[in-house]
């Protein structure tokens, strides 16, 4: 597992958004995902029915950008891993806690265990830029 800087994990911890890369039979596919970042994982949640749950289930491997662009300011954590399904248990209830904290859209739309499942990608590797 790679080890993030403290500039990295305070930004990681600063943003709400990301892109998430997932790939099958080598037809990459791309989408804004919530996530937090919580014990050197990010974790986001999904439904059943997507096309990025789908691409893991076959390819657990993927890639999750996080980034603020400001012109002349960009600043950005890449980070590359390996995708652990949460579907039930101590941790799906510690995530969904974290997750109706923090996000409106849970609040308004409450799920329970196996009705939608959280992914945790494990980071392999990273980058960072404008985060001196």
């Amino acid at each position: 597992m790679t080890k993030f800087k403290e500039t990295e994990i305070s930004f990681l911890k600063s943003v709400e958004e990301a892109r998430i890369a997932t790939s099958n039979n080598d037809i990459p596919h791309v989408k804004p995902v919530s996530f937090i970042f919580y014990k050197n994982t990010i974790i986001i949640a999904t439904d059943y029915q997507t096309k990025s749950f789908q691409n893991i289930k076959v390819n657990p491997h993927t890639s999750i950008v996080i980034d603020k662009y400001i012109p002349g300011n960009h600043k950005a954590v890449c980070i590359q891993g390996q995708v652990k399904i949460i579907e039930s248990g101590k941790e799906f209830s510690e995530y969904y806690e974290m997750f109706y904290e923090k996000f409106q859209w849970v609040k308004n739309d409450p799920w329970k265990e196996n009705e939608a499942p959280f992914l945790q990608i494990i980071p392999k590797n990273h980058t960072s830029w404008g985060l001196n």
